[in-house]
């Protein structure tokens, strides 16, 4: 029993393999430095004069150059535009960081030239401009995504505070914008880093669990490769029954840990040259309820357990330990039963050398819809008979067991 403690040891270890968790709502949560939303969030606000570069639009000429006149002795830069056409055109040819538009234009109105604007600038400054102050017009004109609305008769403190406002507003957006995608790269690189790291881990677990049913196989010396034999063919025939990845890896993993409950069953039993008790059959069949236990603590290996439970149940309902038959058997069972039969009659035994592979392909037929699921029995017999020569041949080639992590 020494040997299940040390594997019962080494399941948990693997069970108890966990990812650390997100960070909760509500706990406090320090930007890097490296992000800059830290640098951004504290810097000064910017001036409209740092950025110094406006489009005015108006069909006025008064008002065009009286606004670009107070702009300009307010330090700012400015291009002038008659309609929302040459506002547009400026804007394909010229850097520009805010537009004050005039709302009544002959054409395109202003309303109209502010989604365009916003459709293909989105980072620009808006600000609306109106000779009627109804707060009506205002709401209309941010809900269309304005910054702000500025009253005719203009004053140059009311626009440059306005601006200014705008302009810094535009700014934390686009910092906002560069940190999401920061992180965004940031959680891009550390997933990969993340699958890596589990995909190692896996290949750990998949080289120790092969480990267990290399040393299964070693002790009873009459089943040597017998473990690894299996899990070739079962993979193959769940291959051809159209088998996702997923599926495969649950059919391979199950057939490989098949017997490992048999590491708690007696030598004087498991290795006894003679018949059985009933007694001792009892406890040699015993061992698949051993092994479901051991593996059933891993989550991954929820459905490889299931096999490992039920290898021994038969279509027909003369299996063991429950007795099940053909709808109640989970598939990757079913699959393991076609391909155990095959293995046990192509391998010498101490009472007989090995039968060939046209004698199990004629029992698997025979057997078929009493013994074995007709559906895999059908599976396995439409693969040409050199294909299993083959494999079994492969199987006796140390490095072989490429096949078994391909699920060919």
């Amino acid at each position: 029993m020494v040997w299940l403690g040390v594997v019962s040891d080494i399941l948990i270890g693997i069970a108890f393999f966990s990812i650390p968790q997100g960070v909760p709502f509500g706990m406090k949560v320090e930007v890097p430095k490296e992000t800059g939303l830290g640098r951004a969030m504290s810097a000064t606000p910017s001036t409209a004069t740092r950025v110094a570069r406006v489009l005015v639009v108006d069909d006025e000429l008064t008002t065009r150059k009286l606004l670009a006149a107070m702009l300009g002795e307010a330090g700012v830069s400015c291009k002038t535009a008659a309609c929302a056409e040459e506002g547009l055109g400026i804007l394909e040819t010229e850097s520009v960081d805010a537009v004050l538009s005039d709302l009544q234009m002959p054409g395109i109105s202003g309303m109209a030239f502010l989604p365009e604007v916003r459709r293909r600038y989105r980072h620009l400054a808006f600000l609306m401009i109106t000779g009627v102050d109804d707060i009506h017009v205002g709401i209309e004109a941010m809900k269309k995504g304005a910054d702000d609305y500025l009253v005719k008769p203009l004053q140059i403190e009311i626009v440059m505070a306005s601006l200014e406002r705008a302009l810094e507003k535009k700014r934390l957006e686009q910092e906002v914008e560069n940190y999401r995608e920061r992180l965004e790269e940031m959680v891009k690189e550390r997933t990969g880093q993340l699958e890596t790291a589990l995909f190692q881990v896996e290949r750990s677990y998949e080289d120790t669990l092969r480990a267990l049913g290399a040393a299964i196989d070693l002790r009873d010396s009459e089943t040597a490769g017998h473990s690894h034999r299996v899990t070739l063919y079962s993979a193959k025939i769940a291959k051809e029954l159209g088998a996702t990845e997923q599926e495969l890896k649950t059919v391979a993993m199950g057939a490989w840990l098949h017997d490992i409950g048999k590491l708690g069953v007696p030598d004087a039993i498991l290795l006894k040259p003679g018949a059985l008790t009933e007694q001792e059959w009892a406890i040699m069949r015993s061992h698949a309820q051993v092994g479901f236990d051991l593996v059933k603590r891993i989550p991954f290996l929820s459905g490889a357990a299931e096999i490992v439970l039920t290898h021994h149940e038969r279509c027909d309902g003369s299996g063991y330990p429950r007795g099940l038959k053909t709808a109640e058997i989970p598939i990757g069972s079913r699959i393991f039963a076609v391909a155990d039969t095959v293995d046990a009659m192509t391998s010498d035994r101490p009472y007989r050398l090995a039968l060939s592979f046209e004698e199990a392909h004629d029992e698997i037929r025979r057997g078929s819809g009493s013994r074995y699921d007709p559906r895999v029995a059908g599976g396995f017999l439409s693969i040409p008979m050199e294909s299993w020569k083959a494999l079994r041949q492969s199987a006796e080639i140390p490095g072989g067991e490429s096949e078994h992590r391909e699920g060919s």
